[in-house]
């Protein structure tokens, strides 16, 4: 096989260079699009470039000749029940050509993992519809956190929005119950989080600033109601998009999560109240693919809003799904 240049389409817009080429080497590892990127075997208008680097529709990729090599293993599915199937499409908050939007139950993993059997990424194909491709990941909520998850149905829907979770061009609103009322009762917590354990058991910590493993993390947040002292009712507002940066910031200024042993330990779960995370993605609103912006809203999970009836509090019901 000679060397090709090959023009970046428009569906390919603002996808990274080791993604690209994959798509057209599926056997192709990174350690070798890094070699590729690093001799300069590999280039983009002529100019080197780093397998990281996003590509613009129109650009020409220099691709030198690759061995053929085995594609990789297909991805794990999981066959997806009867009442799985009726359980996704009921929670379907929007759906158009380029995107899906559901209600992500508490509990579903959103990826596979070391002992997790059944998740919704290999459950997708139940979600396919009329598109010609299986729905893609695009971003994800912790398993046990419930609300609003985005999917895209095409590459050009998946590069756009992923393009748009990295640069942060979006709202996110969830709503959490805490134990305790934070002081004062709206604010900003800045403070750097840093990851401990693997992959399977990460969780984060607060750091110093100098601290050469922390990352930036901001949280909006503002009280929207307490039952005195013991129990509040926030409205978070990540800034950014840290592993378990609610969690870990609503324990920091003092006030856990209600059913977040990892993070309020003894102060996670309280008598007569479930025992599960009451952590929620009320909200998105982000650039939609085609244009405008869409804005999607989830109600509460069952746990939650019998939490909201024992202690008083009155949420509104989700407006639907709008772009504009």
């Amino acid at each position: 096989m000679s060397v090709r240049i090959v023009t970046v389409g428009p569906d390919q817009a603002d996808m990274r260079l080791d993604r690209f080429l994959r798509s057209l080497h599926p056997g192709l590892t990174q350690g070798a699009i890094q070699k590729f990127c690093r001799t300069g075997q590999v280039r983009v208008d002529g100019k080197r470039a780093e397998a990281s680097t996003h590509l613009a529709a129109g650009q020409a990729v220099r691709i030198p000749p690759v061995p053929e090599t085995p594609a990789p293993k297909p991805r794990q599915t999981v066959v997806a029940n009867e009442w799985d199937v009726k359980e996704l499409n009921a929670r379907i908050l929007h759906r158009d050509a380029d995107v899906l939007v559901i209600d992500k139950p508490a509990g579903l993993a959103t990826q596979g993992g070391k002992g997790i059997a059944r998740h919704l990424d290999g459950m997708l194909d139940a979600l396919r519809f009329d598109a010609a491709e299986r729905p893609r990941l695009v971003h994800r909520l912790d398993r046990d956190t419930s609300g609003v998850l985005v999917l895209a149905r095409n590459a050009f829907a998946a590069n756009r929005l992923a393009a748009a979770f990295r640069g942060r061009d979006m709202e996110k609103t969830y709503w959490a119950i805490v134990v305790g009322l934070p002081i004062p009762m709206e604010g900003q917590i800045d403070l750097p989080l840093a990851r401990i354990g693997g992959a399977q058991g990460a969780r984060t910590r607060p750091a110093d600033r100098d601290d050469e493993d922390a990352a930036k993390a901001i949280t909006d947040y503002r009280t929207l109601d307490h039952a005195g002292r013991k129990f509040s009712w926030l409205e978070l507002h990540p800034l950014t998009g840290r592993t378990h940066q609610l969690r870990a910031h609503c324990a920091a200024i003092g006030t856990p999560i209600l059913g977040d042993a990892p993070y309020g330990e003894h102060l996670a779960f309280a008598e007569g109240f479930p025992r599960q995370l009451h952590l929620h993605a009320r909200r998105l609103v982000l650039p939609h693919p085609r244009g405008g912006r869409l804005s999607v809203e989830a109600e509460l999970p069952a746990h939650m809003k019998t939490t909201f009836a024992t202690l008083g509090f009155t949420a509104p019901h989700a407006t639907p799904a709008r772009r504009g």
